[in-house]
């Protein structure tokens, strides 16, 4: 039988995203509740001024664009506190977001753009070039390309538009809000690394997001929270589903105010808790490691948080127990991906060391069940993979009914790829991965994609990249095993030329930071697919070699 969430069901509405949110009557605290701040200026957005701006945006697009049901825009910035005023400016009109990493290269943001159908894109100014190219790639006309917060300076040389700029200065157009059929309309493609290589369009539709804000709230927030008193820190990037709908849609529903700050730096990091006081943050496991190490932390005030949620890649308990041994702060663990919307499972805020290691409880309204090779279900304490099921998993790839396929099956569970067990008080773990993915920093990188394009350098004639957790780092990092072509001369000055040149060719945090092994071939089964377990164990071995030397020396 599969496992049932502890918590009692929840009622789910059949509301579109932004009348869940905007159009409440249940709704505690006032409009002029503040709802985003801004770390570095103090601006604030209220709970009003979301609302009235994003209906206003919305009534432009329809009026000055011509904005159609289901055209998608690309958002393409760091953390903004206006992210989500165009997030739902354009739910208002009926579209789609499709929210892009901005450290990605010309190619990977002209693919995405591609791929959704992308009609316009937001942005910041000093993203902008990388924008412009991109989009003259994809079609889209520069007239299509809007900034976030004020426009350029004078003398940009293309100043362009702000989002504002789409206001309708017209007070009298009968222009309503488009009708979304909550459970089949995209609200959100974000994009998600395949096994393949090629980054897949994860479709989520309005259902999607409202179930997995009222799961977290329900799990979560309530009974831990209040809109009164408790502040939430937003560090992680907005265009991570884990930010987009945790920090941006669960906080603002639940009424806590958001600290936006631009991207994470330790010493900011610290400096904004001790300056504006919040009380609660979702981060990865790095920034525990840095919590837990870096000498910075010991010089300011960090007491008014009260919880640390993890997510997005796994954490170890010794890590979380040197935060609290520093700073007296617990650090709690969660679970999901972009295809749950994205949380399945948390620890709850009592549970945090007694269960320490695991990612805590099945969230309300879901099923799971641990599967073996063969398609047996498991019993608890069995390892298998994770199988999941809610109203949170997606509606699937975008373009890519195969895949859609292999991945959900007819009943809806949604296969993770990942390995673990319940134990018989319903808390989850999770050991291994079956998926190829490498998780850095949270963010997930293909080796296929990886392979490919190392594999274009005219000194390789083969490769194979994967995984290997780095201690200092708290994360996994990409390593190359590299065959050079005949007559190529193996060494540092070779290693160094290669990871230069995949630093000119994807986003940062695909680098390979775990270096290059020289081999002399790649070990391939005869259907010619790459044996990474025989690599693993050259891994394995060099970290081997590496401590006895240490030890030696």
């Amino acid at each position: 039988m599969p496992h049932a969430s502890p918590y009692p069901p929840i009622d789910i509405p059949n509301k579109d995203l932004y009348s869940f949110l905007h159009d409440r009557k249940d709704r505690p605290f006032p409009d002029n509740h503040p709802a985003f701040i801004c770390a570095n200026t103090k601006c604030t957005i209220t709970i009003g001024q979301a609302r009235d701006q994003s209906q206003r945006f919305g009534v432009g697009l329809k009026s000055l664009w011509e904005w159609r049901k289901g055209d998608v825009m690309a958002i393409f910035s760091t953390n903004h506190i206006e992210y989500a005023i165009v997030c739902w400016g354009v739910h208002w009109a009926g579209g789609v977001l499709t929210t892009a990493n901005p450290s990605y290269t010309v190619d990977e943001f002209t693919s995405q753009l591609k791929d959704s159908g992308t009609r316009a894109i937001c942005t910041i100014p000093a993203m902008y070039f990388t924008v412009l190219k991109a989009a003259t790639n994809a079609g889209i006309p520069k007239e299509r390309i809007i900034f976030l917060g004020e426009k350029p300076a004078e003398g940009w040389p293309d100043r362009g538009q702000s989002w504002k700029d789409i206001f309708d200065p017209s007070t009298t157009a009968p222009w309503r809000k488009t009708k979304i059929n909550a459970e089949k309309d995209a609200a959100f493609f974000v994009y998600s690394s395949g096994t393949t290589g090629n980054p897949k369009g994860v479709m989520l539709s309005h259902k999607n997001i409202v179930s997995n804000i009222l799961q977290v709230y329900h799990a979560d927030s309530k009974g831990n929270l209040t809109w009164e008193k408790d502040k939430i820190l937003a560090v992680l990037p907005f265009f991570h589903v884990y930010g987009l709908t945790i920090l941006i849609h669960l906080s603002f529903y639940a009424g806590n105010p958001v600290i936006v700050m631009e991207r994470f730096d330790i010493e900011n990091f610290c400096k904004v808790i001790q300056e504006e006081k919040p009380t609660y943050t979702y981060i990865a496991p790095p920034i525990v490691l840095l919590l837990a190490k870096h000498p910075s932390v010991a010089k300011y005030d960090l007491s008014s948080m009260r919880m640390l949620n993890c997510g997005a890649a796994p954490l170890r308990e010794e890590i979380s127990e040197a935060v609290y041994a520093r700073i007296k702060i617990p650090v709690k663990q969660a679970y999901g991906m972009s295809e749950l919307s994205p949380a399945t499972h948390m620890q709850r805020w009592e549970d945090w060391r007694v269960t320490a290691g695991s990612v805590g409880k099945l969230l309300p309204n879901m099923l799971a069940k641990y599967m073996s090779e063969d398609g047996t279900e498991l019993e608890a304490g069995q390892t298998g993979e994770l199988w999941l099921k809610g109203p949170n998993v997606m509606l699937g790839y975008l373009n890519n009914p195969t895949a859609t396929a292999a991945s959900i099956t007819p009943d809806g569970y949604y296969k993770t790829g990942d390995v673990g067990h319940v134990d018989i008080q319903g808390n989850f773990y999770i050991t291994d991965r079956i998926k190829e993915l490498i998780k850095y920093n949270g963010f997930q990188v293909a080796p296929a994609e990886l392979e490919g394009i190392l594999s274009a350098h005219p000194k390789v004639d083969d490769c194979a990249v994967l995984g290997m957790f780095m201690p200092e780092l708290e994360t996994e990092v990409p390593r190359a095993f590299v065959v050079l072509g005949n007559g190529m001369q193996r060494g540092k000055e070779m290693e160094e030329e290669l990871l230069k040149y995949m630093e000119g060719k994807v986003a940062k945090h695909k680098w390979i930071r775990g270096g290059i092994r020289f081999v002399e071939a790649i070990p391939k089964s005869q259907s010619g697919k790459i044996l990474r377990n025989v690599l693993k164990n050259q891994i394995l071995e060099d970290e081997k070699a590496a401590h006895l030397l240490k030890a030696k020396l």
